[in-house]
């Protein structure tokens, strides 16, 4: 399921032993698009330090309670390196924390996660050989295009959406799927050109970012976002419509038939 970026936000994160604190960001990388880490406000309990948490230690989601439970303790979170998540999160940085945890680094493999199109430290769930080719593909196809940097869902949030032809929106949020942490879809608020109407656009549609310039270069036209199937945040996104909306861009989906 497709979840809100935004909508982990205050989310409890849960140790085995006690909390570790609530949600406050994410990062991402910019090359494959996929959720890395959790920043994690500790309040008081470690002196107000923030924390980098993958997801490949949550065990279960509550929705209803807005909870996270890691399969960490509380002293392994308090002994982890300790990262500045107020500066770029270096290659070098990751090695340390994945050497930490004993995690097997999600950038040595064919897949999103490594070994693992899913970042659990068990086996996840089963894919089709036809959806693990389809990883593949995918995968290698990202790592051409550049190398990743960690970005920060907060800082990217308000960058600008260009179309081919034009400016159509700023970055309002981002549509993670819940059991990859992939970021299937930016949502492009247009309310000051097309008021009212929040549209979806896929990382597979950006042609560039200027990180610099806080702009992000997407391979479409005004009128074909404008003519786009509506997204409404009060609804789920059900793969008929991201059927409809991948149809209507005439791009290929992500998801196996």
């Amino acid at each position: 399921m497709l979840r809100s970026m935004k909508g982990f936000e205050g989310f409890t994160i849960g140790a085995t032993d006690g909390d570790i604190g609530t949600v406050k960001e994410c990062f991402f990388d910019d090359v494959n698009y996929a959720v890395r880490y959790v920043v994690v406000d500790t309040g008081g309990w470690l002196a107000e330090r923030k924390v980098l948490l993958s997801p490949i230690a949550f065990q279960r989601m509550d929705w209803e309670h807005r909870r996270i439970a890691a399969a960490l303790t509380q002293a392994q979170v308090e002994k982890s390196p300790d990262i500045d998540t107020h500066k770029p999160v270096s290659r070098q940085h990751e090695t340390e924390y994945y050497g930490y945890y004993a995690y097997t680094p999600y950038w040595e493999g064919s897949l999103l996660w490594g070994a693992s199109p899913y970042p659990y430290i068990g086996a996840g769930p089963v894919l089709s050989a036809a959806d693990l080719e389809r990883e593949r593909t995918w995968h290698r196809e990202a790592k051409s295009r550049d190398n990743p940097h960690l970005r920060s869902s907060a800082s990217v949030t308000g960058y600008h959406i260009q179309a081919t032809d034009g400016d159509i929106g700023h970055v309002e949020d981002f549509l993670i799927d819940d059991q990859s942490w992939a970021i299937r879809y930016l949502i492009v608020d247009t309310s000051n050109w097309w008021a009212g109407t929040k549209v979806l656009v896929a990382p597979a549609w950006i042609d560039k970012v200027d990180w610099a310039g806080s702009k992000v270069h997407v391979s479409v036209t005004r009128a074909q976002i404008r003519n786009s199937p509506a997204y409404d945040s009060a609804h789920p996104v059900e793969r008929s419509y991201e059927a409809r909306l991948h149809g209507h861009y005439g791009q290929s989906r992500y998801w196996g038939d």
